[in-house]
């Protein structure tokens, strides 16, 4: 089982992203999904979470401006940033609660993807 980030890049501030997380492998459910960043220098950070139900949170920083949502038959998480400003620039990772089955075993646990960089330029 893994997560899979996807989408970061490099974009010029008042600009636009999409990044993608898949899950992949023998998945029985995935309860609240979040997104991080982490930027050079600092600790990593929650930026947005959603619950199995689609309840939406955001970090006062992207409020208003980063929309979080997933397709659970595609168990898949998205975050769309707009507006980006040169502090959202940082190393974004994906994270989930996950049920799954492993070794023949079900394992419930906390999963992180790789990280994707979004870098905003002024």
């Amino acid at each position: 089982v893994q997560l899979q980030a996807s989408g970061g890049g490099l974009v010029q501030a008042g600009g636009s992203l999409r990044l993608s997380c898949a899950a992949s492998g023998i998945i029985s459910s995935i309860n609240g999904m979040d997104w991080y960043r982490q930027a050079p220098g600092k600790e990593r950070e929650l930026v947005a979470g959603i619950t199995s139900r689609g309840s939406p949170k955001y970090a006062d920083s992207v409020k208003g401006r980063f929309t979080i949502s997933r397709d659970n038959a595609k168990n898949t998480l998205y975050l769309q940033m707009n507006t980006l400003k040169p502090e959202d620039t940082a190393v974004y990772y994906c994270s989930a609660d996950l049920l799954y089955i492993e070794y023949g075993e079900w394992v419930a646990s906390r999963s992180w993807g790789q990280g994707t960089l979004v870098t905003v330029s002024s």
